[in-house]
């Protein structure tokens, strides 16, 4: 083993830079559980895998016929309810310092209030709870 003299590595052989040495291709025998030699287009396509996208198409599993947008009537399927989008643009987007998740009054307050409780709450259980698992057991 030498340096190479472009000083990029090592190299295995002394052989001159301008021939590769062959390549070798490996590919893993299922009946001895190893690595053995193989050709290259073995090596590339290994025994035992499937392609990834299946040629067939998948079987139908509802029997109730589609329908494409442009054949529902009316030109397209029309929402019943009211678009509520502008509403909550307005409450969000309103310059009042409070918190995104604070912005909608009384129900934002308590559900934040009651999680932090909860959590707290959890902590300290875990501390208490590690507290005396670390206690001695008092021989009786």
């Amino acid at each position: 083993m030498g340096m190479d003299p472009s000083g990029w590595g090592f190299f295995l052989s002394q052989e001159p830079r301008g021939r590769r040495p062959p390549v070798m291709y490996y590919r893993f025998n299922g009946f001895t559980q190893r690595l053995s030699a193989g050709a290259g287009p073995a090596a590339y396509c290994p025994q035992g895998l499937k392609p990834l996208v299946s040629t067939e198409s998948p079987t139908m599993i509802f029997a109730t016929p589609t329908k494409s947008v442009s054949e529902l009537e009316g030109g397209g399927v029309h929402f019943l309810g009211r678009n509520k989008v502008p509403d909550f643009q307005q409450i969000f987007q309103k310059p009042d310092g409070l918190p995104v998740h604070l912005k909608r009054g009384v129900p934002d307050r308590l559900l934040y209030r009651t999680t932090m409780a909860l959590t707290v709450g959890g902590a300290i259980y875990c501390l208490v709870a590690l507290f005396m698992a670390a206690q001695p057991k008092k021989q009786n």
